[in-house]
């Protein structure tokens, strides 16, 4: 998430932090010379590669559990981390160790540095082109079976479309990163329909007429065949389970994450599952059910087990937030712990997230993008009279605790950082997030494969 591991440090990961300054690049040609150099590490499986604005990562980790289910070696790769830059490479569903992050690190850095003397590339590759060619890299060492990748921002020149994947997806377009993505709608929706492919398929989730339209377009242009995973799906609804029924198939038990757009999220993991078995994907459907319920994505309606409770969404664009607040309209009362990058529409997370709150505490986790709690205040006005300020995220919280009445949880929003500094702390303190359903997803996976 933050440019860095802040619970160590290494050589690797000190020439990783020399390599944010250049902030974001777009363009494929360094990583495609450094995948060039290393043999085409990401042809040596499948790729399914995922983007969106939202719920991306959602389904990336729908896919990569019921595939895991399934008894498939898969190897997954996100981003951003909420602590540990490990969090974004894991292999059957076990995180990269730290020594085998920094020796994938090193490799890319030795590399680019025997490319450069060559003039092969100008410059040594950005933080997350460094990372991406390294994941491609481990994976295949670590004898990958498939690769479920998510898009890091955008598509087109986004450094994981550097692979060939054999399914895509883009599951949501809303307005975020503007500055390197465009202002609109469809600008945004072209640069993510970078992901298709001649003659491959692309599943889409929820777009709206105009970002759909521009898909639509490229698709035409590139020979893409698109699948709108919400046509003709049809969802039933049993208690705390889902039926849904796709034109092939009906799929009986689900149990999705939490939040109404996990329905959605739930529906394009399903089809981009169905088109890779179209495209030559084995799949044990009989797995699908244990692999949905066993999925966990930490950091988003995530419950913490401390006393009061807390809820963690990195809500941090107009629609992240709308979707939470759609969620906390049936919840109890809970106070509001809100920070925020300065690059971000503040004012339109506040509009969806402050009413619904008894009380809010303003608040900036430690990073230079980091709003303070003044600026915040600044851009939100009225809707921000009542809040209570605090520069750091531990006194914020600490605040949050003292205004909580019985009953009543503590919600923590509006940055994947501050997320994450809340997330380590509390893991810090021993108050592990679902442990108990963790464990019992563990033993189902187990259960499955014949290892109980």
């Amino acid at each position: 998430m933050d440019a860095l591991d802040r619970t160590r440090s290494s050589p690797a990961l000190r020439y990783l932090e020399t390599r944010t300054v250049d902030g974001v690049k777009f363009g494929l040609e360094t990583v495609r010379a450094l995948l060039d150099a290393l043999g085409r590490p990401e042809a040596a499986y499948p790729v399914l590669l995922v983007a969106g604005t939202n719920g991306k990562g959602s389904v990336v980790a729908l896919v990569d559990s019921i595939l895991r289910a399934a008894g498939r070696r898969v190897a997954r790769y996100t981003s951003p981390h909420l602590v540990r830059l490990n969090e974004r490479f894991a292999i059957d569903g076990a995180e990269i160790t730290n020594a085998e992050l920094d020796a994938a690190i090193e490799t890319v850095r030795d590399l680019a540095e025997d490319l450069i003397r060559q003039s092969v590339i100008s410059a040594h590759p950005t933080f997350f082109e460094i990372l991406t060619v390294a994941a491609f890299y481990y994976f295949r060492q670590q004898r990958a079976e498939i690769a479920v990748v998510e898009v890091g921002m955008g598509g087109r020149l986004d450094a994981t479309n550097a692979s060939e994947p054999l399914v895509s997806a883009i599951v949501t377009v809303d307005l975020d990163h503007e500055k390197y993505l465009g202002d609109t709608l469809d600008l945004i929706a072209q640069e993510k329909a970078g992901v298709l492919r001649s003659g491959r398929t692309t599943v889409v989730g929820r777009l709206g007429d105009l970002a759909l339209g521009a898909v639509q377009r490229e698709a035409e242009k590139v020979g893409a065949r698109l699948v709108r995973a919400l046509q003709e799906t049809a969802v039933e609804e049993r208690g705390a389970v889902l039926d849904v029924r796709t034109p092939r198939r009906h799929y009986r038990g689900l149990q999705p994450m939490l939040g109404a757009h996990q329905r959605d999220n739930l529906i394009v993991a399903l089809r981009l599952l169905e088109a890779a078995e179209d495209a030559g994907l084995a799949l044990d459907r009989e797995a699908l059910s244990i692999g949905v319920a066993a999925t966990r994505w930490p950091g988003r309606l995530e419950w913490l087990p401390t006393s009061p409770r807390l809820l963690l969404d990195g809500a941090h664009n107009p629609a992240a937030a709308a979707a939470l607040a759609n969620f906390l309209a049936t919840a109890p009362p809970f106070v509001l712990v809100f920070g925020a990058m300065r690059d971000k529409d503040v004012a339109s997370l506040a509009q969806s997230l402050f009413p619904r709150a008894r009380e809010i505490v303003l608040t900036s986790s430690d990073t230079a993008r980091a709003a303070t709690p003044d600026e915040i205040a600044a851009r939100c006005g009225p809707l921000a009279e009542r809040a209570h300020r605090r520069a750091a995220s531990g006194e914020a919280l600490a605040l949050a605790r003292e205004l909580v009445r019985p009953g009543e949880t503590i919600v923590v929003t509006g940055s994947l950082y501050l997320v994450g500094e809340v997330r380590a702390a509390a893991c810090a303190a021993g108050q592990m997030p679902t442990a108990e359903a963790s464990r019992d997803a563990c033993r189902s996976l187990d259960s499955l494969r014949g290892r109980a």
